[in-house]
């Protein structure tokens, strides 16, 4: 438990605190299902702690990283039929917040479930975030928390101008840094014996050259 919930217990204003708060859970909800009702498949956006967050367009090289992240992942997933990879405009919808991840995997047995017109999706056991001005503040910020918070197994935070990926897996609720690098090579936990040169990453020429030895 944490300071502030402690503090929070032990106060007398307890009550008062307990009925602001769930004015503004009720107020925040009402909010989010107008963002549902409003979202549109022509914007990426997302649902932070009560704010509907519109992104601009990205640029290239951010563009060029994420494609190249998603292939080497949907390649090697989609030869063992280890689960689905998604990206960009799916909804990943957690207790408080909607994300619209980068590229993300989810396990056979969890992707099985899913239906052709589903809109929301379950945390997912891998979560890859390009950062970006704009958005690197929430990737290592409020993401970096709910992420952890609800069960993803493994984070990657890519920095498209520095080609330089930072692997985070949980210990104890929060996510730890196992690997922040240029070179070498990059073991993913979440998908079963995948091994990635990190050139690959960033590299269209290195990942092409990977993609054929995974397909081969």
């Amino acid at each position: 438990m944490t300071d502030v919930l402690e503090q929070l217990i032990r106060s007398p204003r307890l009550p008062e605190y307990l009925s602001e708060l769930q004015k503004l859970v009720s107020a925040e909800g009402e909010r989010r299902q107008r963002f549902y009702a409003e979202m549109t498949e022509s914007q990426k956006t997302e649902f932070i702690n009560g704010e509907v967050i519109v992104h601009s367009p990205a640029k290239l090289r951010h563009n060029a990283v994420v494609k190249n992240i998603l292939t080497v992942l949907d390649a090697y997933v989609r030869r063992s039929n280890l689960g689905y990879v998604g990206f960009e405009k799916l909804l990943v919808t957690l207790p408080r917040n909607d994300y619209e991840p980068d590229v993300c995997f989810f396990r056979r047995e969890v992707a099985d479930q899913f239906t052709p017109d589903q809109v929301h999706f379950p945390a997912p056991d891998m979560v890859v975030e390009v950062l970006s001005p704009g958005t690197e503040p929430k990737d290592r910020g409020v993401k970096f928390e709910d992420y952890a918070a609800n069960g993803v197994q493994e984070y990657w935070l890519a920095d498209p101008e520095r080609e330089v990926i930072e692997q985070y897996l949980p210990r104890d609720g929060r996510y730890e840094l196992r690997l922040k690098s240029d070179t070498g090579e990059v073991k993913c936990e979440a998908i079963a014996g995948l091994v990635v040169p990190v050139r690959a990453l960033f590299d269209s020429a290195a990942n092409q050259v990977f993609v054929r030895q995974v397909l081969r």
